[in-house]
């Protein structure tokens, strides 16, 4: 139980339900956890309160050296390559379902339960990872590095309802943080400046800003500061060009210590067809058969897109349309239908 509205109403279904449960409040971060951005104590707070209204027991677990050895020194070592990882991904594979699943069944525990929007079916073959019924809350993205014994011990009763209604459902049993702003940080750090935090940890590297034909556009801090597709916070304008069309970041050379950025949104090198994936994980335990197309997304805030996929010493992605800032770094996730298939980490 996070303190937000999701993990609240999925232990408020569970009670209703019948079941014997017990909310477990996690803190995974400390380095500054009295600061304006990163308070644990409120959301432990707001836990604490709608444990009582529902009427179950409740216990705080530290699992911070966990989170930083497993989930943040890769967090770090990837920006630094000058990759954009995606922190959401490894915390649930390593954290929720690794240190709090291990911590649970410690306890006693049949299963664990948050409140991602996803489900889980279990089939002849083993157990599903499928998406949520509400498309727009849907995290199954998130979750596509579980393997077939997490899920197996994992319940997500929202699976099948739609925001509205849990906020709803909140509401109706006087849960106290049922108008509660959903979290939209870093996992388990929270919002914050992210390139003044990410400052304290990697060192800056000015370098220079180039258009893809060699013109000089601007200074940038240092690549790892930079994503591709970003817009804001480059410092250039259109103003200084021909054209007055935004501009994007389009790539990185490391060696050369060089971001080129180009303007318009459908710039030719922001839009690719292909790409290679590593580290792939299939949920099943086994490759699918690869024969028939497919659909993966290449961010989660992305719709479906057909593709066909191809394993070698890498796994490789050929889209039928041009998928926008595909990210190295970031995580591909392939779909069969409302099925979760797997992903893999984008190079």
């Amino acid at each position: 139980m996070s303190g937000g509205v999701d993990s609240a109403v999925t232990a408020l279904l569970l009670k209703q339900q019948g079941y014997e449960v017990t909310g477990l409040f996690m803190k995974n971060w400390e380095d500054d956890d009295n600061s304006e951005f990163c308070s644990s104590r409120q959301d432990l707070i707001d836990a604490v309160s709608v444990a009582d209204t529902i009427g179950i027991p409740i216990e705080a677990v530290n699992f911070s050296k966990e989170y930083k050895d497993r989930v943040f020194s890769y967090f770090l070592r990837e920006y630094e390559a000058g990759r954009t990882p995606n922190p959401d991904i490894l915390c649930n594979a390593e954290i929720k379902f690794k240190a709090f699943l291990d911590h649970a069944m410690r306890l006693g525990a049949d299963c664990i339960a948050t409140g991602h929007y996803a489900q889980v079916r279990e089939s002849d073959d083993g157990f599903q990872l499928l998406k949520a019924k509400d498309a727009s809350k849907d995290q199954s993205y998130f979750l596509h590095r579980l393997n077939q014994h997490q899920l197996s011990k994992a319940m997500f009763p929202l699976g099948q309802i739609l925001k509205s209604q849990v906020r709803d459902i909140a509401r109706e049993h006087g849960l106290s943080n049922h108008a509660k702003k959903d979290s939209t940080g870093i996992c388990f750090i929270g919002e914050r400046p992210f390139r003044e935090f990410l400052n304290r940890y990697l060192p800056t590297k000015p370098g220079d800003m180039l258009t893809p034909e060699g013109k000089v556009v601007g200074k940038h801090m240092g690549l790892s500061f930079y994503t591709l597709g970003q817009r804001q916070g480059l410092g250039i304008g259109g103003a200084r060009d021909t054209s007055s069309e935004p501009w994007f970041v389009a790539s990185k050379h490391m060696e050369r210590n060089q971001l080129i950025v180009v303007q318009g949104h459908d710039h030719p090198l922001l839009l690719n067809t292909q790409l290679d994936a590593m580290e792939m994980h299939w949920i099943s335990g086994d490759t699918p058969e690869l024969s028939r197309p497919y659909a993966a997304k290449t961010r989660y805030r992305q719709q479906d897109a057909v593709c066909h996929i191809q394993v070698g010493s890498r796994t490789h992605f050929t889209f039928d349309t041009a998928q926008w800032a595909v990210t190295p770094g970031q995580s591909v996730v392939a779909y069969d239908g409302e099925v979760c298939l797997g992903g893999g980490i984008i190079t």
